[in-house]
């Protein structure tokens, strides 16, 4: 779901024409992190938002009164009624229902109740919480009742000047792009990073340094994916026999392959390449680790315990005669 009407409902000198070309940019970025085209439906609202979804909406939207978006969202008398609406569009994001074309080759030309019965999985920035908390407590009441959806909060990558420090375009310095080069990153990481060392290298020798604020370090935490070599640099760092600039090197390796083979993904991502991720279309399911309910899974269990029970008593008949 690309939000782009919610970017030019909250920030007045965007127009719509302007997000939605932003929407396509973010679209690309997202390819280009690898997503298999097969299972993937990439949507801008402002192209998508439509039938059922837009049912969905509108559905959702009576259910919901202004006092509770005032409460969760901070509106108020001044608010634009763009903005007041907007929440119903982002909740049914959740619901199966609207997304008819990703199920089937032909689908319903109503919203279905076996549709509805999906459950959804939502990892989202801790920012999204309002939204979907508004869909947990509101799923059962749509028309076509859906299980309230699983959420994955994430963490926002810290800044380059640590905890407090914020991320922003209008600061280069502090964060890591995806379009810098690998000396912007070795500089960016050597210069702006802040570091948990201590201020002379015998005072860090002797005390060690805090890898728990340090940005070289809490970047690894998010790079690295060997628990035992990552928990060896924590310990270094803390006992002070690995050195600011050694654990500034360590990230610096960690981040450079992956921005650039993001950077190679994403030119390879044509105006044909976008446009089949954003067809809506039947997704396909094949290689789901786990595609048998439940109750499938206890039938089949049960099937094969007399059989289990067979194979034990030749044994048990051997042991007695013995």
């Amino acid at each position: 779901m690309l939000t782009d009407d919610e970017k030019a409902l909250f920030k007045d000198n965007l127009s719509f024409e302007e997000t939605l070309a932003y929407a396509m940019e973010n679209a690309r970025d997202i390819i280009a992190l690898g997503f298999d085209v097969k299972k993937t439906f990439l949507y801008s609202d402002l192209k998508y938002l439509s039938g059922h979804f837009l049912m969905n909406a509108w559905e959702f939207s009576k259910l919901v009164t202004f006092n509770q978006v005032r409460g969760a969202f901070g509106f108020n008398e001044s608010s634009n009624i763009g903005k007041i609406f907007f929440p119903s569009v982002q909740c049914v994001a959740a619901f199966a229902t609207s997304y008819p074309e990703i199920w089937s080759d032909e689908p319903s030309a109503v919203r279905t109740k076996q549709l509805g019965k999906i459950q959804c999985l939502i990892p989202m920035g801790i920012d999204q919480d309002p939204y979907f908390r508004l869909v947990r407590d509101n799923a059962h009441r749509m028309k076509n009742p859906s299980p309230k959806p699983a959420l994955i909060h994430s963490k926002f990558l810290t800044a380059l000047q640590g905890a407090g420090g914020k991320m922003s375009s209008s600061n280069p310095n502090s964060a890591i792009f995806m379009t810098d080069t690998a000396k912007q990153i070795k500089n960016k990481i050597n210069k702006f990073a802040f570091s948990g060392g201590r201020e002379t290298l015998e005072e860090h020798r002797e005390k060690g340094g805090n890898p728990d604020v340090d940005v070289a370090y809490i970047y690894l935490t998010y790079f690295e994916d060997d628990d035992e070599k990552l928990q060896k640099i924590y310990d270094d760092y803390k006992s002070g026999s690995l050195l600011t600039g050694e654990l500034k090197k360590l990230a610096i390796e960690a981040l450079q392959p992956v921005v650039q083979t993001f950077q190679e993904r994403r030119k390879a991502v044509t105006d044909e390449v976008l446009e089949s991720y954003m067809k809506p279309r039947r997704l396909q399911w094949g290689g789901n680790p786990n595609p048998k309910p439940k109750e499938d899974k206890k039938k089949e269990a049960a099937e094969k315990k007399p059989e289990e029970k067979k194979t034990e008593l030749p044994d048990r008949t051997a042991e007695k005669s013995a």
